[in-house]
């Protein structure tokens, strides 16, 4: 692309009939003046220029670019380096991964106290917090938490507990959508009163019913290649259900598309193939694994079956990627291949049953939660070994872990037993951090960890017990006082204060 641009420079000689033209490439202008220009870029812009060819990336490199991205984002600090000027990039991509890592000491806390009542659902939904006791579904405002202003409101028109909540982008559906409304999501739940619900601007916008029971599971997408917008629910009655979100009326009249039979036993999961998003699989409770063609039109069927398996042992969580479907079940992690149903992998054996699982296909990862402790796995290392070795232990825990989250820098684990929420490096399982539900000396009742969420530089943590229960909600994108090992934890400084 670079050597395709070019400016065109006329210079006039004495004679004014005559006039002579240069061209001057990219290569010919000053890499400093590019350099102070590319400085002015956002950091996906930065990106690109880099990706485009060796000459951009050394320009979209400098230190001058990124020092200017350094002290935007920290102007009371410099980076720690040999000069003021050098490595800045490296110190500031270091900076940001480790507060994503959560490798800091004073994150913005703020406590929310509430009924003691269980907390079975957490969500972040941008600048807000969703969450759910019982039958009330509750929303609290992060901005408003901050000013310390009345920051709660209620959404209770189900009947019953919710079983699942689900946040789908506006930008997936025709619903309620308008210019101003392209980054908002649709909150979707599911009830024991035998209802989902869509609610939209803080109020119940659609009311599908259909199922003869509660209402266990649903999709963790929707389903696409020309079926329209659509969401998957599965029940106690054993059937697995497909709903148009965009059919009319409130109550969500003819918006039931089609009923899928099959499954015996309750619905546990269900999810949507990566390599194909008309494919949808569910697992019941039995450990019946089936795998259903979404595109056939009858509206009650149970021939679009194209696929059927069974895992040993109870499921506790599963995880489309590509063609490949990861279940975790009893106390082991296997690869399904979707395309032809037989096990590709032994991805993962733990000695005691599992409580919690979460993947992370594209790095090929795995992290799985036991009794005391959670294990990371390397899928690679496991493809050819009859029992698999952990990468690394996650110790820490008194009792089991129920909860994981997995992303790129970090892994977050949590129980129901325990009051200390553990962060560890994705890559390495190296610990990172170790944070409370609630302090320590008001531990008297509590249950430990009810309900995790995690999302990027934030983590909110509820808990219960007593007479109160408490939201905790910490914000690391501005902290500023990093955890500072000693030498033989092999700990970095790699910025300091100025």
């Amino acid at each position: 692309m670079a050597d395709s641009v070019s400016s065109t420079l006329t210079s006039t000689s004495n004679n004014p009939n005559q006039s002579s033209t240069y061209l001057t490439n990219l290569w010919d202008l000053d890499v400093d003046s590019l350099a102070h220009c590319s400085s002015y870029l956002s950091l996906q812009d930065l990106s690109n220029m880099a990706m485009t060819c060796k000459y951009f990336r050394k320009v979209a490199y400098s230190d001058s670019v990124w020092l200017r991205w350094f002290r935007e984002h920290w102007r009371h600090e410099t980076p720690s380096s040999s000069s003021p000027t050098s490595g800045i990039r490296d110190a500031y991509l270091a900076r940001r991964t480790a507060l994503r890592q959560f490798k800091f000491l004073d994150p913005i806390v703020i406590d929310y106290f509430l009924d003691a009542k269980p907390f079975d659902h957490i969500l972040f939904d941008k600048n807000e917090i969703v969450f759910s006791q019982g039958s009330l579904i509750r929303k609290m405002k992060i901005c408003s938490m901050k000013s310390g202003g009345d920051s709660v409101y209620n959404l209770n028109d189900h009947k019953a507990r919710i079983t699942c909540m689900r946040l789908f982008s506006l930008n997936e559906t025709s619903l309620f959508r308008s210019e101003s409304q392209r980054n908002e999501n649709l909150l979707v739940t599911s009830s024991s009163d035998h209802s989902i619900r869509l609610w939209w601007k803080g109020a119940s916008q659609r009311c599908f019913r259909g199922h003869n029971g509660p209402v266990t599971m649903l999709s963790d997408k929707l389903l696409g290649h020309g079926i329209g917008e659509v969401l998957a629910s599965g029940g106690e009655d054993g059937t697995v259900r497909l709903w148009s979100l965009s059919s009319s009326g409130k109550r969500g009249q003819q918006s039931l598309k089609a009923t899928l039979y099959g499954h015996e036993k309750p619905i546990k999961l269900i999810s949507v193939a990566g390599h194909k998003t008309s494919l949808l699989v569910t697992i019941s409770n039995d450990s019946k694994v089936r795998v259903w063609d979404t595109t056939t039109s009858s509206a009650v069927r149970s021939s679009c079956c194209v696929g059927m398996t069974s895992t040993h042992g109870a499921p506790v969580n599963m995880k489309c990627h590509d063609s490949l479907l990861y279940v975790a079940a009893g106390s082991s992690v296997v690869a399904i291949d979707l395309r032809t149903m037989q096990k590709a992998i032994t991805a993962a054996i733990c000695q005691s049953k599992l409580y919690s699982f979460e993947a992370m296909p594209s790095k090929s990862l795995i992290c799985t939660g036991s009794n005391d402790r959670a294990m990371l796995w390397d899928i690679r290392r496991n493809q050819d070994i009859v029992k698999p070795e952990p990468i690394a232990e996650l110790d820490g825990h008194t009792g089991p872990v129920t909860f994981l989250h997995m992303d790129p820098y970090k892994i977050v684990t949590a129980g129901t037993e325990d009051y200390l929420v553990n962060v560890w490096e994705a890559n390495t399982g190296t610990h990172a951090n170790s944070l409370t539900c609630d302090s320590p000396e008001e531990q008297s009742g509590y249950s430990g960890c009810s309900a995790m969420a995690v999302d990027g530089y934030r983590i909110v943590t509820a808990s219960y017990g007593g007479e109160e229960g408490v939201i905790r909600f910490r914000d690391f994108s501005d902290a500023s006082c990093p955890i500072v090992k000693n030498e033989d934890d092999n700990a970095s400084k790699f910025w300091s204060l100025s």
